[in-house]
């Protein structure tokens, strides 16, 4: 590592009777690979590493003999002549009365030029035809491989010990995305390398914070974290809901890392939900944060509800603790929270918008094979009813509104849908049920659970193979659901998306596609409901990845070309018009003869509207 990152192919003395093959008129000045200096090169009044006046003077004072020693020892390694810190070590070995004719034998016996032959190949590579950024990129990577392998922590930490400061080449370094990639990746590797903390730390001084907030280790330096953690915090909130479920996952990852980073990240996004702008994304971000950290099986409950006040109501407190911490409800927690919820001053009802506690009663009530207590199931109706439509506000730690308007009729819907949904009927005996699921699918809660227990029926290998309906009934309720909530899009296409990519060996090629096909019906239904792109991408995906029967393709394109007329967005056609002017897609359906089809119609409208495509 200390020859390679500081000779980053760079001369620094050597041969001044021929300079070094010049690579500046091909390298652009941001690659500081191609770059050669001689000793005629440095300016003496800047020379890297050397010691003022009053450090010369004390450096006089060592021991004549061993000063000699460990010079003769330094020179005698391979290239030494290209490190940084060769003028001082030439300073101290001549003020300690060392022989010139010596040192030049050493220095010259044991240079190498590796950095000098590498420079001298890339321009013969380069005078044989090769284009510079393919030569650049060769001698990049291969420098990044052997450094990579040949990689030692404890010998990249003595490089602050030699030089006494930071090294000017290391500056240098961070400048290049290459370099920085490099960084991350050792740092990865080497969580407790000084050497590359520093350098982080570097990265994050110089504006590139943005880039590591992946990188687990830069969580040990509470500097950097507190930059990584704003510059994510401002890219969420000014973020579109697509890189927005990517930004919030990454971020999340970063503050699991360790406890410290977790209770602080927490206390700062806690503080911002006070402020009106942005607060629910901020309550989105913990409550993500959260569920990343059950998914790393890390328990941070007890943080997670001192946090959240619940501590001011320890009965409340402890009963959700109990059941959170292991992740599963019992009956005698949840009587204790039931009785305090029906309670004429009943506690916040923040405490049971837990997102973990609400997935735990979703599945006690609609997920098939749960195994509820008759005599508590009114309770569990109560609670999930309460959480969902319950409006209470607190001023200054007292209640000043509490509105249960809607609890009466939310509890009806819930405790409807939980009797049909844990019924076992058939999608047949369900028709009957359709116009009062329909009725009840109006509230949020019950789509939710509904889209549960759907998945939970359709995801069965024999669902489709006894299914004898072209449309089945649990897939036509998802279409209620799209109409009625928007912000349940998502999981509708989540849901169709595993069903179209499972596989079906069970049913005959024909039937398979058929089945693909009204899936891809229940997508176009998404898309005029307003999920656009989110479909869009994942079809134009299919299509790109190339595992996906081509008359499906052909299928939802037509589809969407009878039900959509312009104007439309640029977004909208720069993912469909790829589609839409495949030959291999739609080749067969275009017409001629001067008669226009939908085809033809749409490719002509959006090459005479859109000129940037």
């Amino acid at each position: 590592m200390n020859e390679v990152l500081k000779g980053e192919f760079k001369a620094r003395s050597g041969d001044r009777d021929r300079d070094l093959p010049n690579m500046d008129d091909d390298f652009d000045e941001e690659s500081t690979w191609g770059r050669g200096n001689t000793w005629d090169d440095h300016d003496h009044d800047n020379i890297p590493g050397e010691q003022e006046p009053e450090e010369i003077e004390e450096s006089t004072e060592e021991n004549p003999q061993q000063v000699l020693v460990e010079c003769l020892e330094k020179f005698s390694s391979p290239d030494y002549i290209m490190e940084p810190g060769i003028f001082n070590q030439l300073k101290r070995y001549f003020q300690a009365g060392g022989s010139p004719e010596q040192v030049i034998e050493l220095l010259s016996k044991n240079y190498n030029a590796f950095a000098q032959m590498a420079n001298l190949m890339a321009e013969w590579i380069m005078s044989a035809g090769a284009n510079i950024n393919e030569v650049r990129t060769m001698v990049e990577s291969s420098l990044r491989d052997m450094i990579i392998k040949t990689f030692d922590p404890k010998k990249a930490d003595t490089i602050f010990s030699e030089e006494g400061e930071t090294p000017g080449w290391l500056t240098e370094m961070i400048e290049h995305p290459t370099w920085r990639s490099l960084v991350y990746r050792l740092a990865e590797e080497y969580p407790d390398c000084l050497m590359l903390n520093f350098t982080i730390k570097l990265i994050s001084d110089a504006g590139y914070q943005g880039e590591i907030t992946s990188i687990t280790t830069a969580a040990q330096q509470m500097e950097v974290f507190s930059r990584m953690l704003k510059t994510s915090v401002i890219k969420i909130l000014t973020s579109g809901e697509e890189a927005l479920l990517k930004n919030i996952k990454d971020l999340a990852e970063m503050i699991c890392h360790a406890e410290h980073t977790f209770v602080y990240s927490q206390v700062l996004l806690h503080v911002l939900m006070q402020e009106s702008r942005g607060a629910h994304l901020m309550k989105r971000l913990c409550q993500e944060i959260i569920k990343q950290a059950h998914s790393n099986s890390q328990d941070v409950t007890s943080v997670a509800m001192a946090l959240n006040g619940a501590t001011a109501y320890p009965r409340a407190c402890q009963a959700l603790a109990a059941m959170l911490s292991r992740n599963a409800l019992n009956p005698a927690d949840i009587t204790v929270l039931y009785k305090m919820y029906s309670a004429a001053d009943p506690p916040p009802v923040d405490l049971i918008r837990s997102p973990q506690f609400l997935e735990l009663l979703i599945d006690a009530l609609f997920k098939p094979g749960s195994k509820l207590n008759p005599e508590h199931k009114s309770k569990y109706v109560y609670l999930l009813a309460y959480a969902a439509s319950v409006i209470d506000i607190f001023k200054r730690s007292q209640r000043s509104t509490l509105k249960q308007d809607e609890l009466k009729a939310t509890m009806q819907a819930v405790e409807k849908v939980h009797s049909v949904c844990m019924s076992g009927k058939s999608g047949t005996e369900l028709v009957i049920e359709i116009p009062s699921l329909y009725q009840c699918l109006k509230y949020p809660v019950v789509g939710i659970g509904v889209i549960r227990w759907v998945e939970a029926i359709v995801m069965e290998t024999s669902y489709f193979k006894l299914s004898t309906e072209h449309t089945p009934t649990h897939i036509a309720l998802l279409d209620e659901i799209v109409s009625c909530h928007p912000l349940l899009h998502q999981k509708v296409l989540d849901l169709l998306i595993k069903l179209f990519e499972s596989k079906q060996d069970e049913l005959e090629i024909l039937v398979q596609l058929e089945m693909r096909k009204m899936l891809l019906d229940r997508m176009v239904h998404l898309l005029t409901k307003g999920c656009v792109v989110p479909v869009l991408k994942y079809i134009k995906q299919c299509w790109d990845k190339g595992d996906t029967d081509v008359s499906l393709i052909r299928y939802f394109v037509m589809e969407v070309l009878d039900l959509i007329s312009p104007p439309y967005s640029l977004e909208f056609v720069q993912f469909f018009l790829p589609l839409v002017e495949h030959e291999e897609i739609t080749g067969s359906l275009q017409r001629h003869d001067g008669e226009q089809d939908r085809v033809s119609e749409f490719i002509v409208h959006c090459k005479a509207n859109y000129t940037s495509l």
